[in-house]
């Protein structure tokens, strides 16, 4: 038997290939296919079966196309109606993989379709789970994703997560592993542990939701207790996913050519493309294209995409650091934006060679940031998350969290200059980058962040550990 967790920390996704006497299974694979069919070959083995834990809203599995290049047959929970061909499995059905067997366990609330898959071994023991979003380690997933107006309400959902728990996961042994379907840092939770592997009898000590003292009125408050709205992009990962999408070799051959000065220009002209500069921040910050968006590839970068870009359907040019072209249309592929339709030959070198103007962003260190602060006392704009704020902040900033930058642009001083931060240095160029291109121009970009504010002698609030919050 051999198990292996293939994790995407961009995503903070796991996905999972067991194998067991030549025989396969891969669960929630990611978009590009090239690693499972390089591991089946190395193996020597045949794809069985591409078990799907439920439709996943925050990124594009790779199941389609995958099922089409190996003939294996995409394994979908009760109550999944995806437009193409599709295994739909029983609750607790069976189904052999070598010496193994992989058994299907209902488990809704996460989603309607939410299935949970257990391993058992071949001496009959149950060995692991693969609990996709109904149970992560340290929190179990979000009940309001699948929610449909007066269909049904995200504490409907809460309590059908409750009982999914209760008579389907709770039960099983204590040293059953657990491998969830994410991690911390995905949206589709609000507590997840770093660790990305443990006991199930570990969970049921540490996990706020598997608490035994917990009825199920408690679970319901607990679980949609300080839930942010999920991402916009989510509901169009979600279509991609039950609908299908292009081959990605499709997606890659388009995002990948190379653009002249005049065809980049024409494409953000006469198809609306957005320029979106991938370099590090610093490079952004010296030197960029007027109206570019800054999304790092060395961040949060996909995650991020969905949340400021969020329409999938938005066709994109790219300004990479030179040989991550791939990479990146790769990265946008996985959460949904596949009109990349090419890259800036010879960037931003390229650009300025024909004369084109070019912008930059007035970034400070802590220290100059100090200085200037009790020289003019300037609005201060954090763009960190709740949870960060509230633990911390310097008391007079305004708060505006780097996902709903949008919803604040009125609240931007509209003369004097305005200092921007973030933790590290990295979402807060991000900002600056979406309020210039909104016309807001009158900001200075605060370099290392809360981070490095937190050395100075500016005025910050009592912390506030984030497990008391």
């Amino acid at each position: 038997m051999k198990i292996e967790q293939i994790y995407t920390g961009c995503l903070s996704q796991g996905a999972y290939y067991i194998e067991s006497q030549g025989e396969v299974a891969i669960i929630d694979p990611l978009r590009e296919t090239a690693p499972y069919l390089a591991k089946l070959e190395e193996d020597g083995a045949q794809l069985k079966y591409i078990f799907e834990t439920h439709f996943h809203a925050d990124f594009v599995s790779g199941h389609v196309t995958l099922s089409k290049q190996t003939g294996a047959p995409i394994v979908y929970g009760p109550n999944a109606a995806p437009d193409f061909d599709f295994l739909q499995a029983k609750d607790g059905q069976v189904f052999p993989l070598g010496a193994l067997k992989i058994i299907a366990l209902h488990t809704p609330g996460h989603t309607l379709e939410s299935t949970t898959y257990l391993l058992r071994d071949q001496e009959g023991k149950d060995h692991a789970i693969f609990s996709g979003d109904t149970l992560f380690l340290g929190d179990v997933g979000r009940p309001d994703l699948a929610q449909k107006g007066k269909e049904i309400t995200q504490d409907e959902l809460a309590g059908m997560l409750y009982d999914s728990l209760q008579t389907k996961i709770l039960p099983l042994a204590d040293e059953v592993t657990v491998y969830p379907g994410h991690g911390a840092g995905s949206a589709c939770g609000k507590n997840m542990m770093k660790e990305t592997v443990d006991t199930l009898g570990n969970q049921k000590k540490v996990n706020y939701a598997l608490q035994a003292h917990l009825t199920k009125e408690d679970f319901i408050k607990e679980v949609t207790d300080g839930l942010l709205p999920p991402p916009q992009y989510f509901p169009l990962n979600v279509k991609m996913n039950k609908q299908g999408y292009e081959d990605i070799d499709t997606v890659l051959n388009r995002g990948t050519s190379p653009l002249d000065v005049a065809t980049f220009e024409a494409l953000v002209e006469n198809e609306n493309a957005l320029v979106l500069d991938v370099r590090h921040q610093n490079d952004f910050v010296n030197e960029h294209i007027p109206q570019s968006i800054f999304i790092g590839i060395d961040g949060g970068f996909a995650p991020w995409v969905g949340a400021m870009i969020q329409d999938v359907q938005q066709p994109i040019v790219l300004v990479c650091p030179e040989g991550r072209e791939e990479e990146t249309v790769t990265r946008l592929s996985r959460v949904g934006f596949d009109r990349t339709l090419g890259y800036l030959k010879g960037g931003l070198a390229a650009w300025k060679a024909e004369g084109k103007e070019t912008d930059s962003l007035r970034s400070i260190s802590a220290a100059q940031f100090e200085k200037e602060y009790k020289t003019n006392n300037p609005t201060v704009v954090d763009v960190r998350k709740e949870g960060e704020y509230q633990s911390q902040h310097m008391t007079n900033a305004f708060h505006a969290p780097l996902d709903y930058i949008n919803q604040y642009l009125n609240e931007m001083p509209s003369d004097a200059p305005f200092y921007v931060h973030c933790a590290g240095g990295y979402r807060s160029v991000i900002a600056a980058s979406v309020l210039k291109k909104r016309g807001i121009h009158n900001l200075v970009n605060v370099e290392g962040g809360f981070k490095a504010i937190l050395d100075t002698g500016l005025p910050i609030s009592d912390y506030v550990c984030p497990s008391t919050l």
